[in-house]
């Protein structure tokens, strides 16, 4: 169902046939987040459109990890993250923090007094604490003490359609 296909009425999600329910799906715009957290080799980063506010008291967040990915182990096991909110001025961030990318090669960073590694320049940055970790199925649902929001600048990059872009107002 990509641009311009028709979507069917309705359909039964097939886990067989995964794409017409990823289709459905990326017709909700999200924002696109790196995690990333101190691997066992160094600092480790990932791309990751599951963020999401779970709770203000106390200050909860949440993202998804697959089961599936090469990262899963360290991601599941680290004991803090931080979460970059990325801006329009980082729409090739995705692509780096992803299995094929250079990640933080390259690239400016500090960390925060836990030791997670932290990129710089991105609009929000929420450094955390693991919370704990729920099954999701073919995903691992992360929760996250936020310890620190740390501000920035700049428009947010968004997700639709299996293209990354913007948000105008209107």
């Amino acid at each position: 169902m990509a641009d311009g296909a028709a979507m069917p009425a309705s359909f039964v999600p097939d886990p067989a046939n995964p794409r017409p329910l990823r289709d459905a799906l990326g017709h909700f715009a999200t924002g696109v987040t790196v995690v990333t957290i101190a691997g066992p080799d160094g600092p480790m980063g990932f791309t990751a459109n599951s963020f999401s506010s779970l709770s203000l008291d106390p200050p909860l967040v949440l993202w998804s990890l697959a089961r599936s990915s090469r990262h899963h182990g360290p991601f599941a096991a680290a004991a803090h993250f931080s979460i970059h909110i990325l801006g329009q001025d980082q729409a090739d961030w995705p692509r780096r923090f992803s299995s094929e990318g250079p990640g933080f090669q390259g690239l400016a960073r500090d960390d925060t007094p836990e030791g997670t590694p932290v990129l710089p320049g991105v609009p929000m940055r929420f450094d955390c604490a693991r919370h704990g970790a729920q099954d999701g199925g073919d995903h691992l649902i992360i929760l996250g003490r936020v310890l620190r929001v740390t501000p920035g600048s700049g428009a947010p990059l968004v997700f639709l359609k299996g293209r990354f872009g913007g948000f105008a107002t209107g």
